[in-house]
């Protein structure tokens, strides 16, 4: 009996998608659900371990995930209007300041730049460790950990759990880089009307008020 081209191909796409399926259930019967602190922190070991900080951001707390889209945002708006607007003596200075931010391609990925640049991901490696147990509290919980580390979670609208470690420290960059953008669109609009901008130049780029 000949078999046909089309039914090996379908043969194959259909082993290779119920591989996927099965590792996919395998993986998710591995740990609790990610609608309890239990399972999101096993997800971000896990991620951890695997060298694939990116896909912690979903379990990041909320507020810390609007946090880097804001900054991915306004970093992109601020690098737009430096290269369209600004002269060549501020322009170089400018985009130093700002291009790391806004190169990412998208949210997760300035995460892994971000906490591989502040040393975050080093500080989750080391520390992370098994569960000890779990402290709840209504939309708050926090994981001890085998090692006594303590990592704080907060539920997300989603029901998912996010950590909540960086959120202080996202946010303060996010208002920080919003009120610089409202400098730079000034001195952008005033460069295009050949004037001399009026306000002082923006500070430099958010960095981790941990590390000062």
């Amino acid at each position: 009996m000949r078999i046909s081209r089309r039914a090996v191909v379908t043969a194959l796409a259909c082993l290779t998608v119920g591989g996927a399926g099965f590792a996919a259930l395998t993986f998710a019967a591995r740990f609790p659900p990610d609608t309890t602190p239990e399972g999101a922190y096993r997800r971000i070991a896990h991620s951890l371990s695997h060298d694939e900080p990116e896909d912690v951001f979903p379990y990041l707390e909320e507020a810390a995930a609007h946090a880097l889209f804001t900054l991915h945002g306004v970093a992109r708006q601020i690098v737009e209007a430096v290269r369209a607007d600004f002269p060549e003596s501020a322009r170089t200075r400018e985009l130093a300041r700002y291009e790391h931010l806004a190169a990412p391609v998208a949210p997760p990925a300035l995460w892994v730049h971000l906490a591989q640049e502040r040393g975050w991901l080093r500080q989750l490696r080391r520390d992370l460790s098994g569960i000890d147990h779990v402290e709840r509290s209504g939309e708050r919980a926090t994981v001890v950990t085998a090692r006594g580390t303590r990592y704080s979670l907060r539920v997300r609208p989603n029901g998912i759990w996010g950590l909540s470690a960086f959120t202080a420290l996202l946010e303060a960059d996010a208002r920080r880089l919003s009120r610089d953008w409202e400098l730079v669109r000034n001195a952008a609009h005033d460069y295009r009307a050949g004037t001399t901008p009026v306000a002082a130049p923006p500070g430099p780029a958010p960095t981790d008020p941990a590390a000062n």
